[in-house]
C-alpha cells in the first residue's frame, strides 16, 4: 500500500514536472513574439530564426556537455535507460529537498526541465543584440553560452558546487528560487558584454546627444510574446517547487502562482504610471517591460512573500525599469527590446528582496551570489563575443543594417506584400 503511494506520487510529480517544463517551452514563443513585435518589419525575420535556431541549440549543448557541467557526472545521453523501481522509492521516502539536479525524477525529466531554462536566458540576449548582428556569429556564441558558461555558472549554485573550488555560494547564504540572477541576470550580462562590443544601431543617437526612438514594427505581437511569457512563467515559477503529489508542497505551487501573478501585475501598473508621469502618455511598451520586470524580480523567491508583498516587489521592478531604460539610453546602451533592464537590473533586485521574505538567505550571500554570476557571465561573453569580432566578426555593415538583415541573413521579408526594405 505504502509503495502504491510512493508510486502515485512520483507519476504525478514527474507529470506536474514535465508539464511545468512545457509551459516554460512556450515562453520561446513569447520571446519570438514580443521580439518580432518590438524590431523594424525589416529585420523579423532574421529575429525570429534566431529564437528557433537558439533554442534547438540550446537543447543540443545542454544534452551534449551542459547538464553534466552544470551537476556533474557523464555526459546526459549516458543516462538514459530503464529506472530501478525500488531505488526510486528508498530515495523518494528519505529525500529531503535540496539542490535542484539529481531528483529522484527519472533522468529524461528532470533534463527536460533543465534545458528548458538554458534556452530562456539564451533568448534574453537575442533581443538586446537585434538589427545589427550577424546571425551565425550569434549562433556560434549560443553554442558557448548553453554549452558553458551558464552551466558553469548553473554549477555553483543550483548544482552547489565551490565556485572554483574555493567557497560554496549556499554556504554564504545565496538564495534563488527559480533564477531571477542564475537565469535572467545570467542572460542580461551575456547581453550586455555582446552589445558594448556590438555598438548601436545606426540613427539611435545623434551627434549632439540626442536620442532618436525606433519604434518597432508590430505592437499586438509585443503584446502577445508578452502574455505567453506572463502565461509560461507559471511553469517557471511553479516547477521550481519541484513536486505537486502532497498537501505541502501543492499549497507551496499555489503560493507561487498567486505571487507570480501579483508581482506582474504590481510591474505593469507600476510602469504605466510611471511612464503617465515622465512622458505624459500611457507608453505600451513601457507597460508590457513593466509587467516582465515585476516576473523577474519575483522569480528569485515567490513563495515566501504575501501577495501584497508580492504586488509590491512587482511594482518596484515596475517602476525600476522605467527608469532603467532611460538610463542605459542616456549611456547610449542600445537595446532594442529593454532585456537587459527587464531581466539584469530587475534580477538583481530579485535577488535582493529574497532576505526581505526568506530567513534562509542573507544580503551578504545574496550580494556575493550576484556579483559571482555577473562577473563570471560578463567577461567569459566578453571574451567569447571578443573572439568573434575579431575572426568572424560580430556585425553587418552599414548597407546592409540600412537594407534590413532578413534580406542580408535570411533571404526574405516577414510582410513581402506591403513592407519597402527600404527606408
Amino acid at each position: 500500500m505504502e509503495n502504491n503511494i510512493f508510486e502515485l506520487q512520483y507519476a504525478i510529480d514527474t507529470f506536474y514536472f514535465l508539464m511545468c517544463g512545457a509551459l516554460v517551452m512556450w515562453m520561446a514563443a513569447g520571446f519570438a513574439m514580443l521580439e518580432a513585435g518590438l524590431v523594424r518589419s525589416k529585420n523579423t525575420t532574421e529575429i525570429l530564426t534566431k529564437n528557433v535556431a537558439l533554442y534547438a541549440v540550446a537543447c543540443i549543448m545542454y544534452m551534449v556537455c551542459g547538464y553534466a557541467i552544470m551537476y556533474g557526472g557523464e555526459v546526459f545521453l549516458s543516462g538514459i535507460g530503464d529506472v530501478d523501481a525500488d531505488a526510486v522509492l528508498g530515495d523518494f521516502a528519505e529525500r529531503e529537498d535540496g539542490f535542484r539536479g539529481g531528483s529522484i525524477y527519472s533522468g529524461a525529466s528532470d533534463f527536460f526541465f533543465q534545458v528548458v531554462f538554458v534556452a530562456t536566458a539564451m533568448s534574453i540576449v537575442s533581443g538586446a543584440v537585434a538589427e545589427r548582428m550577424k546571425l551565425w556569429a550569434f549562433l556560434l556564441f549560443a553554442v558557448v553560452m548553453t554549452g558553458v558558461i551558464y552551466p558553469m555558472e548553473g554549477s555553483w549554485t543550483w548544482g552547489g558546487n565551490p565556485v572554483f573550488g574555493m567557497y560554496t555560494l549556499g554556504d554564504l547564504g545565496f538564495s534563488d528560487f527559480a533564477g531571477s540572477g542564475i537565469v535572467h541576470m545570467a542572460g542580461a550580462a551575456a547581453a550586455l558584454a555582446g552589445v558594448l562590443l556590438l555598438g548601436a544601431r545606426k540613427g539611435k543617437y545623434g551627434k549632439n546627444g540626442e536620442i532618436n526612438a525606433i519604434p518597432g514594427a508590430n505592437l499586438p505581437l509585443a503584446t502577445l510574446g508578452t502574455f505567453i511569457l506572463w502565461m509560461g512563467w507559471f511553469g517557471f515559477n511553479g516547477g521550481s517547487v519541484l513536486k505537486l503529489g502532497d498537501i505541502s508542497n501543492a499549497n507551496a505551487v499555489a503560493m507561487v502562482f498567486l505571487n507570480t501573478n501579483a508581482a506582474a501585475a504590481g510591474g505593469a501598473v507600476a510602469a504605466l504610471v510611471l511612464a503617465r508621469m515622465l512622458f505624459g502618455k500611457a507608453d505600451l511598451t513601457m507597460l508590457l517591460n513593466g509587467a516582465l520586470a515585476g516576473l523577474v524580480a519575483i522569480t528569485a523567491e515567490p513563495s515566501t512573500p504575501t501577495a501584497l508583498e508580492a504586488t509590491l516587489f512587482g511594482a518596484i521592478g515596475g517602476v525600476l525599469v522605467v527608469l532603467s531604460i532611460i538610463t542605459l539610453d542616456k549611456l547610449k546602451i542600445d537595446d532594442p527590446v529593454g532585456a537587459i533592464s527587464v531581466h539584469g537590473v530587475c534580477g538583481l533586485l530579485g535577488l535582493l528582496l529574497v532576505p526581505v521574505t526568506n530567513d534562509g538567505s542573507s544580503f551578504t550571500g545574496q550580494l556575493i551570489g550576484a556579483a559571482t554570476i555577473f562577473v563570471w557571465v560578463f567577461v567569459a561573453s566578453l571574451v567569447v563575443w571578443a573572439i568573434l569580432k575579431f575572426t568572424l566578426g560580430i556585425r553587418v555593415s552599414e548597407e546592409e543594417e540600412y537594407e534590413g538583415v532578413d534580406l542580408v541573413e535570411c533571404g526574405m521579408e516577414a510582410y513581402p506584400e506591403f513592407v519597402s526594405t527600404r527606408k
